[in-house]
């Protein structure tokens, strides 16, 4: 059973505070809560605002007073248990990789103490938890990025960086949906558009779900650019478990990798149930990738060594968790 402290937020709004350590275990027992509170609403409540390790609850004080809604909080959630494992919203975003669209790949590369392709196949190797929506419309807060991906922040954040930018900050991950400043590393850029004021649906995706980064080559970019102004394209948004994170293999610290093809760049990096590897979708002909994508392909049998990821002790996850808003 999840406990929670609630406290004041304004004179319209509550804050259910479940932990103060980002985790997918926290991120569970918030959703589980706003489903619970969804599913039955309570009179006078307006909106429910998932964050990194609170759910907001807003609501209209003429309706309903701070006793009252805090008693039917209480007996709401009584016996809350958090929603993990089981069927998920994956949502598919293709990403060219490196060049114009990733001027700071090779940065976190040199880094991590890795090639750019070890980059890429470790970066889309698996699913992203959007543990909460905020900065900008779409903009997602992603959890699970890889220890050896975590790279600083500029020292000087860059004035613009452009609409579908993918960057890394420190221990997360995310996509510009807008024209923003930032100071996040850029590594790559989607055609797609998490927020469109003119959709049905203007964001995406939301909080629980997942994203799954897909490496494009330029052309593909260019094609999936045309479609996206054309009105015609959709990215693939599939239900499944969420893959877990590419590990090194434990055959002389080797990682494995497969091709797989995909259809308009938005196919799944699927893992082989056989092997444990990760098929990391070719990033087409050297040509193809002199403008633009670096290349996202490794060989099972001559891949490089990926370096382990160390455990991160606990003072380090606080102060991750703190800078974690910073974009």
């Amino acid at each position: 059973m999840a406990g929670f402290n609630i406290t004041v937020a304004g004179d319209s709004a509550i804050n259910l505070e479940f932990g103060n350590v980002i985790s997918e275990k926290t991120n569970g027992i918030i959703r589980a809560a706003a489903q619970t509170l969804g599913a039955d609403p309570i009179n006078g409540v307006i909106e429910l605002v998932p964050t990194f390790c609170s759910l907001m609850v807003v609501y209209n004080p003429c309706v309903i007073g701070y006793d009252e809604l805090t008693s039917q909080v209480r007996g709401k959630l009584r016996g809350l248990v958090a929603t993990t494992g089981g069927i998920h919203r994956v949502v598919k975003i293709p990403v060219c990789y490196g060049g114009d669209f990733g001027p700071d790949l090779s940065d976190v590369a040199e880094h991590a103490g890795m090639s750019v392709e070890e980059v890429i196949a470790i970066h889309s190797g698996h699913d992203y938890l959007i543990d909460m929506l905020g900065f900008l419309p779409g903009f997602a807060y992603l959890g699970g990025l890889d220890e050896r991906l975590h790279t600083p922040r500029l020292a000087t954040p860059r004035t613009r960086i452009e609409p579908g930018a993918v960057g890394i900050g420190g221990a997360q991950t995310g996509i510009y949906p807008l024209a923003s400043p930032g100071g996040w590393r850029i590594i790559g850029r989607t055609p797609v558009r998490p927020y469109d004021p003119d959709r049905e649906s203007p964001i995406l995706y939301a909080a629980g779900d997942y994203l799954r980064f897909v490496p494009i080559t330029p052309q593909e970019f260019s094609l999936i650019e045309t479609r996206v102004e054309a009105g015609t394209y959709e990215c693939e948004i599939v239900k499944g478990r969420a893959a877990v994170p590419l590990q090194a293999e434990a055959n002389n610290g080797q990682a494995s990798a497969t091709s797989a093809g995909r259809s308009e760049g938005c196919e799944a990096s699927e893992r082989s149930s056989a092997d444990g590897a990760i098929a990391v979708p070719q990033a087409g002909t050297a040509g193809e990738r002199s403008e633009g994508c670096a290349a996202s392909e490794r060989s099972s049998t001559a891949g490089p060594a990926v370096p382990q990821a160390d455990a991160t002790p606990q003072a380090k996850q606080e102060e991750e968790d703190e800078d974690a808003l910073w974009v």
